[in-house]
């Protein structure tokens, strides 16, 4: 097996450190440009070796970074300058002709760009779409997200000389710190990585370090090329600008109503003249129907009842629909393609994709490329730099998708007696109805699917737990599974409860949703205070007191909240020490947990002078950025704030006094 390295580089003024390690193991490599190192031959050789061997470098933000000083030394020559002027060369090259750059979204120009870099590159950063405004995350802030033992930022800044041994070993360590943690972020990208290699020998495509939009990007118009006959370069080119979007144009003839409210919604988007340029607030409409408010916008259709517990029983049962590949079947079944494209060819392709999905197991690689495919290329039609670009093309979808969709629930609203709506959203619902109408609740479904040619895939629900339309449990109905089916998902707790009765197997699916998600965060989304949505989720599926999960669980980790300062936002900690009012400067990004004793941490802007509490009250803070093994009384947690956040959604949910009202 061939060796790849993960790496990383410091570039200070005077002070240049490399750290690489093997992806297989432990081998370390280091070399130091410095007062006191001149290791620059032994890195050349090093990095020509890599070049020799194919060997890859594994980096956060490599191609924008790493792999431009990479490239910068491979073809400069530093022989007869000391290992500090050798630093400096490369300081004055990052400083002039890559941190301007960065600057300059979204095309920034660097010096070298990714086919003309030696070293082939696998950058996590760009890999995982963290380069994406939606996603923006640091590898500070997804070291908090893996709850990182060290999320310690650069001690010692860029423009300080290094004078000693000492302070250059600090900067190692530092350097060190990051390549360990980003290893940590390729092993977790593993199963990405291999898919990307993959595509890549296929396709004759470098998507090494792609993401799964630009991937959909990629593939389509490989595929699309090919079919339409136009070069790669000439179909990018391609694309339609719209000055508007007469939304009465686009709606499909089969869209009707029975109803005032919902005809009164119809009225109103017939009206709408969408900007494409400026589409913020241009659709938003709602109505109060059947005891729900419900939600129209350019993104799809959201409503939910009342917070609540509801359950199924002997006589009711609570429905859930979705629509299967809501978005991209709408484009297909109507014929609908961006207006720059053959709309025969367009929707051939993209249902060959769908339906070669449903032959490809699940375990197979390409089962998950046709998923990007399908799901990224309605986002690519409203992206204005993709070839695929027809914002008529993506209002189409959103906007006859939800009034669809409010046609099965006025459908069935209307024709189930009893009927208790509880969520419309995006692309399916979830109703409650007395059982004796679930052969009626199929037909009408039934009725939908041959008006729309659309298909649903049905679930029912034992029990949802509902804050609002996205934040909510849902925990499936028990079904029978074979015994070895059985013993292999009851690991897989809290996605599955499971239970035995009368010597038969029964299994359960959980589903959690916004806030109340606790399991396989996406690493870029912030996972703080994990405790509260884990008793949350203990107490109304399993009956277990607050209290009493929190005495169960003594992670340290599941307690600490992240926090991150941007532009001329910093944070400072004000404690008192001995009496006196003792205020330190904080790093960028911190970890924290609410504790007994600690400090007040104070978010302030230093351009305007404004400050904000990052937790309100009397509650106290202890900075936890670095983790030690302690026991648990050592960390001095404050179980009350905790309690007070879980009380504060179960009382939301279910409107009555919780007993943790006794601990607050």
């Amino acid at each position: 097996m061939r060796n790849h390295w993960v790496m990383d580089y410091e570039t200070l003024v005077d002070c240049f450190i490399g750290v690489f390690e093997s992806h297989q193991n432990d081998d370390r490599r280091v070399f130091i440009c410095s007062k006191h190192n001149n290791d620059y031959l032994q890195l050349l050789d090093f990095l020509q070796e890599n070049v020799e061997n194919n060997e890859f470098h594994m980096s956060f933000n490599g191609l924008a970074f790493d792999a431009q000083v990479t490239q910068f030394l491979i073809d400069s020559s530093f022989f007869d300058l000391t290992g500090d002027q050798i630093a400096d060369q490369i300081y004055k090259f990052v400083q002039n002709n890559i941190i301007p750059q960065q600057n300059n979204k979204p095309f920034p120009k660097y010096p070298y760009r990714e086919w003309e870099v030696a070293v082939k590159q696998v950058d996590l950063f760009k890999l995982n779409h963290w380069d994406n405004p939606a996603k923006s995350s640091s590898l500070k802030w997804i070291q908090y997200s893996m709850d990182w033992y060290n999320i310690q930022e650069m001690p010692i800044h860029h423009t300080t000389s290094i004078e000693t041994v000492e302070q250059q070993d600090i900067v190692l360590d530092y350097c060190i710190n990051d390549v360990k943690s980003t290893k940590r972020i390729f092993e977790l990208s593993k199963n990405q990585i291999r898919l990307r290699n993959t595509l890549t020998q296929e396709y004759n495509i470098n998507l090494y370090s792609a993401s799964e939009p630009r991937i959909s990007k990629e593939i389509f118009a490989y595929f699309l090329s090919n079919s339409l006959g136009i070069p790669k370069k000439e179909l990018r080119q391609l694309k339609t600008q719209r000055d508007q979007i007469v939304v009465d144009d686009i709606i499909l003839d089969y869209i009707s109503f029975k109803t005032p409210e919902l005809n009164r919604i119809l009225s109103e988007f017939r009206k709408i003249i969408i900007n494409p340029l400026e589409t913020k607030g241009s659709l938003k409409l709602s109505m109060f129907w059947k005891g729900v408010k419900t939600d129209f916008g350019l993104g799809g259709v959201h409503g939910a009842n009342d917070p609540g517990v509801y359950k199924s029983d002997e006589d009711y049962v609570i429905m859930s629909s979705d629509v299967t590949s809501f978005y991209p079947n709408l484009a297909i079944r109507n014929g609908w393609a961006p207006a720059h494209l053959d709309e025969d060819k367009f929707c051939e392709l993209y249902e060959w994709f769908f339906e070669e999905r449903k032959k490809i197991p699940k375990s197979d690689p390409r089962n998950y490329v046709y998923k990007i495919i399908l799901n990224s290329t309605y986002g690519l039609s409203n992206d204005a730099n993709s070839f695929l670009y027809d914002p008529e093309f993506t209002m189409r979808i959103t906007i006859n998708g939800q009034l669809s969709l409010m046609m099965l629930y006025e459908m069935l609203c209307t024709a189930i007696p009893d009927c208790t709506p509880l969520m419309q959203n995006t692309d399916g619902l979830e109703t409650k109805i007395p059982r004796k109408y679930v052969d009626d609740y199929l037909r009408i479904c039934s009725e939908w699917e041959k008006i729309t040619n659309l298909q649903l895939e049905h679930d029912t629900y034992e029990k949802v737990i509902l804050a609002d339309v996205n934040n909510y449990i849902a925990l499936t109905e028990y079904k029978e599974f074979h015994k070895d089916v059985w013993l292999d998902l009851r690991s897989k707790e809290p996605d599955y409860l499971y239970k035995i009765s009368g010597g038969k197997f029964y299994i359960a699916m959980t589903k959690c949703k916004g806030r109340f998600e606790f399991k396989g965060l996406a690493l870029h989304k912030n996972k703080s205070s994990l405790i509260v949505p884990k008793a949350i989720y203990n107490y109304f599926i399993k009956g277990i007191p607050a209290e009493t999960y929190l005495q169960r669980n003594r992670n340290i980790m599941d307690y600490c909240i992240g926090n991150r300062a941007r532009g001329s936002w910093v944070f400072a900690s004000t404690c008192i020490v001995d009496g006196k009012v003792v205020e330190e400067e904080l790093q960028k990004v911190i970890r924290y947990y609410i504790s007994n004793k600690g400090c007040k941490i104070i978010k302030k802007n230093t351009t305007d002078g404004r400050e904000i509490s990052t937790e309100a009250g009397r509650w106290l803070q202890t900075v936890y950025n670095t983790h030690e093994d302690q026991d648990w009384e050592s960390y001095g947690v404050n179980d009350v704030y905790y309690l007070n956040a879980i009380d504060k959604e179960i009382n939301n949910i279910s409107r009555s006094v919780s007993q943790l009202n006794l601990f607050a």
